[in-house]
């Protein structure tokens, strides 16, 4: 099956200078573990649930760090006709649980480990 069968085509993101309680809000507010970062237009990353925890755990002040501070900006795309079980298994090797959905060179939407795992539940 392919990517464009199971992705997310919504893209829920903050701006790389929002607060991390903001960034937490955002997340809840939208029931998604990770949200594109932006500077401007560019996707600059990724912040994840588990960064936010992370920041939390890790930061003396978490309160003054950003988005765009604690995102992964190395990131890890899926193409809309790419296998799910090949985008899953990149998601594994790599120890991620969101991959942002490219086409053509732009975000059109988001993927995770769960929507992949219900693939395999679904079609066996």
């Amino acid at each position: 099956m392919q990517i464009a069968n199971v992705y997310r085509p919504m893209v829920f993101g903050c701006q790389a200078g929002d607060a991390l309680p903001e960034v937490a809000r955002r997340m809840t507010e939208k029931n998604v573990g990770a949200l594109a970062v932006l500077e401007g237009d560019r996707v600059a990353g990724v912040i994840t649930e588990r960064d936010v925890v992370t920041a939390l755990a890790t930061s003396e002040d978490p309160l003054s760090l950003t988005a765009g501070t604690c995102a992964s900006t190395d990131m890890k795309v899926a193409g809309l006709d790419e296998d799910t079980r090949e985008v899953a298994r990149r998601m594994l090797d790599h120890g991620i649980r969101h991959m942002p959905v490219n086409e053509a060179g732009r975000l059109v939407g988001m993927v995770s480990m769960r929507d992949l795992l219900a693939v395999e539940t679904w079609t066996e």
